[in-house]
């Protein structure tokens, strides 16, 4: 985990910002409770594919292996939806 997580969210979508990326300004910032005193604090939030572009953005290579289990688990994900739909078909 970086040390300071807000300035990284922070300078990465500065980075992304400058590289034109609509990523940054698809985002939207909505306000969220927070667990630890419960007050309401404006969040950055995203669909799917919006977080899915942002991990393939952070150019750490320690992100290589969370980037690779979560292509895996993407897979994985897609082949058993295509099998629930080959069912579906077959059984009618």
């Amino acid at each position: 985990m970086h040390p300071d997580p807000r300035n990284y969210c922070k300078v990465l979508k500065h980075r992304l910002k400058e590289e034109g990326s609509q990523l940054v300004t698809e985002c939207n910032q909505l306000k969220m409770r927070s667990p630890k005193d419960g007050k309401y604090y404006r969040t950055d939030a995203a669909n799917t594919e919006q977080v899915l572009r942002l991990v393939q953005s952070i150019p750490s290579p320690k992100a290589e292996p969370f980037k690779l289990w979560l292509a895996e688990k993407g897979d994985a994900h897609r082949q058993e939806a295509r099998r629930l739909r080959i069912s579906a078909v077959l059984l009618q």
